[in-house]
């Protein structure tokens, strides 16, 4: 479900609404909000006919837009401008994630969408306590890109990352020569001696491996360092599921991003 609408402080140190459209925006065009947003937008934050607000639709740009129509059947607004913001990280993270239980897996998507990670695998590993399938995983890769897209929301991307496809851990790592030729590949792994310090600047992307509660096994971990993954560890200390990806985005962006 789209949450719709997140304050956000813009330049000048005035205070807009900020919120994501699921369509096409063109300066000079109207365009209608869906119903849970309309709901949200006039329900929650009160917003009024005349109202500023800036858009976003994953396109890279924000469009400054004003409030034409409030009402329950209907919340319009008019675009008045697109402007070209870039707030990517300068190198892209595929983050390939186990799932974790409950708020776990949606505080580390949060999180590493505010980081600036490109896009988020889930997956399903030996010691994954959170079984999905059907109808079930369907609704909650939902709910996922829900948050990743109000995480934009709050941060100021202008770009949504992606919630790929719930994948079986072996599967994910038989598909990684092809799919991720020529990036980084990366574990977390508390056994290893190695650290982030230790590898050098990426040329091109990377893919970040995370275990799910109670980690990969060794067997997993094995499997991993075969399809090209380079063991790494955050410190002597045994970081939790839900911080691990979370610590390790910030790391790397502090060594080679934009921190």
């Amino acid at each position: 479900m789209l949450r719709g609408i997140i304050l956000a402080t813009m330049s000048g140190g005035k205070i807009l609404t900020r919120m994501y459209f699921p369509g096409e925006l063109e300066p000079g065009r109207s365009c209608t909000l869906p119903p849970p947003q309309a709901h949200h937008a006039l329900q929650v934050l009160r917003l009024k006919r005349g109202g500023s607000v800036v858009l976003f639709n994953g396109d890279g740009a924000e469009y400054a837009a004003v409030v034409t129509e409030a009402s329950r059947d209907h919340f319009a607004l008019d675009v008045t401008g697109r402007e070209t913001m870039d707030r990517e990280a300068p190198f892209p993270v595929t983050l390939a994630q186990a799932v974790s239980s409950g708020e776990r897996m949606d505080y580390t998507i949060q999180k590493a969408v505010e980081l600036g990670v490109a896009a988020i695998q889930p997956l399903e590993a030996r010691r994954s306590v959170v079984r999905l399938s059907g109808d079930r995983a369907r609704k909650r890769l939902a709910h996922w890109q829900a948050v990743a897209t109000a995480a934009c929301e709050q941060c100021g991307r202008n770009r949504v990352p992606r919630v790929l496809p719930l994948m079986q851990l072996d599967e994910f790592l038989a598909g990684c020569a092809a799919r991720f030729e020529g990036e980084r590949r990366v574990l977390l792994s508390p056994r290893s001696a190695r650290g982030l310090r230790d590898l050098e600047r990426p040329a091109r992307a990377i893919v970040m491996l995370a275990g799910p509660e109670g980690g990969l096994s060794p067997e997993e971990e094995r499997a991993a360092v075969q399809a090209g993954f380079v063991p790494i560890r955050l410190g002597p200390r045994v970081l939790r599921t839900e911080t691990a990806a979370v610590a390790a985005l910030a790391a790397m962006q502090a060594l080679w991003g934009d921190f």
